[in-house]
């Protein structure tokens, strides 16, 4: 039996009228967990090298496909965020897979060469940091507190690997940087929280996270997802 244009057409409209769900919290969460872990590591009370599959699969790929889903919500701000710090953690998590299971590479990172490496490697990703710090004052207050704690993570974090470079192997930069990284990712865990319950019971709100900052009086366009 044909089905007319017309029978389809309503059901097609219902379908493309529907909003998905926000992965704003999926990536939020993905991103709170891998740094909590990691940043248990640096500050000494977590075991090395556990964070090394979360940062492939849960801090990697789930928040990559976070940023994907919100390429499909046109918000750029998600989607660049978790799309970046997605490929930020498969990149880390390879990068001591490669150093532990394969001698040659593992022999390009003796002495200070190992600490070096990755502080040119966070500096990279704190200069991206810095203007995403800048714009998620027009996210939420919540999202603007990871941004700004994470900066402060990372900037701690070269330090200390430039500071382990040249001798220091202990160095307190890299210690301090870790319990930093535990106040980053307990501030995402609450915008991922709040996230979730705000979604489940919208329009309420059950846990705020504050509106986006003004400048001049005015604040600029942007779709919160957060």
């Amino acid at each position: 039996m044909a089905v007319t244009t017309a029978e389809v057409t309503p059901t097609r409209t219902l379908v493309e009228a529907a909003r998905p769900a926000d992965p704003a919290p999926l990536g939020l969460a993905a991103f709170a967990l891998t740094t909590f872990i990691l940043s248990g590591h640096n500050a000494t009370f977590i075991p090395d090298l556990i964070w090394v599959g979360l940062a492939l699969f849960y801090g990697g790929l789930v928040q990559l496909l976070a940023g994907m889903w919100e390429f499909k919500n046109q918000n750029v701000f998600g989607a660049t965020a978790f799309s970046t710090y997605g490929g930020f953690w498969m990149s880390l998590g390879i990068f001591v897979v490669l150093a532990v299971v394969s001698k040659s590479f593992a022999g390009d990172l003796k002495g200070a060469n190992l600490p070096n490496a990755i502080a040119w490697f966070l500096l990279a990703f704190a200069i991206f940091n810095t203007y995403m710090l800048f714009w998620s004052t027009q996210v939420s207050v919540a999202v603007f507190l990871v941004f700004l704690t994470l900066e402060a993570t990372e900037l701690l974090l070269v330090i200390g690997n430039f500071d382990a470079a040249h001798g220091n192997a202990n160095s307190e930069w890299i210690h301090l940087g870790g319990w930093v990284g535990i106040a980053t990712a307990l501030v995402s865990w609450y915008a991922s929280a709040a996230g979730v319950i705000n979604g489940m019971k919208a329009p309420s709100v059950v846990l705020p996270v504050g509106a986006p900052l003004t400048f001049g009086g005015h604040a600029l366009r942007h779709r919160q997802h957060a």
